[in-house]
């Protein structure tokens, strides 16, 4: 059974702030038959979204701030008030 609650966090949207660069990296290595070089961007992109995601997290816990993760349409006005992903 935690094999389906974690599966449901992962694809949750108000947890998971990189669901969509997770998909694109999915995405290439499916195109490319698993050869990791090509799809170094997509890796990358998901890494800084993960890195990014996280530190915000942690001045939240910091700040004392809840939830930690900022909820998926919280996350949107971040992003329209940075003018765009960060990373």
């Amino acid at each position: 059974m935690a094999g389906k609650s974690s599966a449901r966090k992962v694809r949750n949207e108000d947890i998971n702030p990189c669901i969509e660069e997770s998909d694109g990296s999915q995405k290439c290595m499916d195109a490319y038959n698993y050869e990791k070089s090509k799809c170094s961007a997509y890796f990358m992109r998901y890494k800084n979204c993960r890195k990014y995601w996280h530190a915000v997290m942690l001045e939240r816990r910091r700040d004392g701030v809840k939830p930690d993760m900022p909820s998926a349409e919280e996350r949107e006005r971040i992003i329209m008030a940075a003018g765009g992903k960060p990373y």
